[in-house]
């Protein structure tokens, strides 16, 4: 189970430099008057979170992994599911958004 949650803090740290990226990206549109939008995801993405910033997303799913090294190996198979989905949902849409900006 230490080599998943390993691989999943790796994915993190991956979606956590994206994000960065993203959210100045995001900034400026809104500065200029673009980028209206209240939420990036919506409520049945499965994130606790809302915010129209990357940055709030990542850290719920940091803590997720986190508190996945105090958890019971049938807890972390319960969890994972859901938590990958998130993670696929994150990095999916970091590289979608980075493609739309670039034009």
């Amino acid at each position: 189970m230490n080599s998943i949650i390993q691989s999943l803090s790796e994915n993190i740290q991956v979606i956590y430099r994206k994000s960065i990226d993203a959210d100045q990206i995001i900034s400026h549109l809104q500065h200029d008057g673009k980028g209206k939008f209240s939420a990036i995801f919506a409520e049945e993405a499965g994130f606790t979170t809302s915010s129209r910033l990357f940055k709030p997303y990542v850290e719920e799913l940091a803590k997720e992994v986190l508190a996945l090294e105090t958890n019971t190996q049938e807890a972390i198979k319960l969890q994972l599911p859901a938590m990958v989905k998130k993670i696929e949902l994150m990095l999916t849409t970091l590289e979608q958004f980075q493609k739309t900006a670039r034009k």
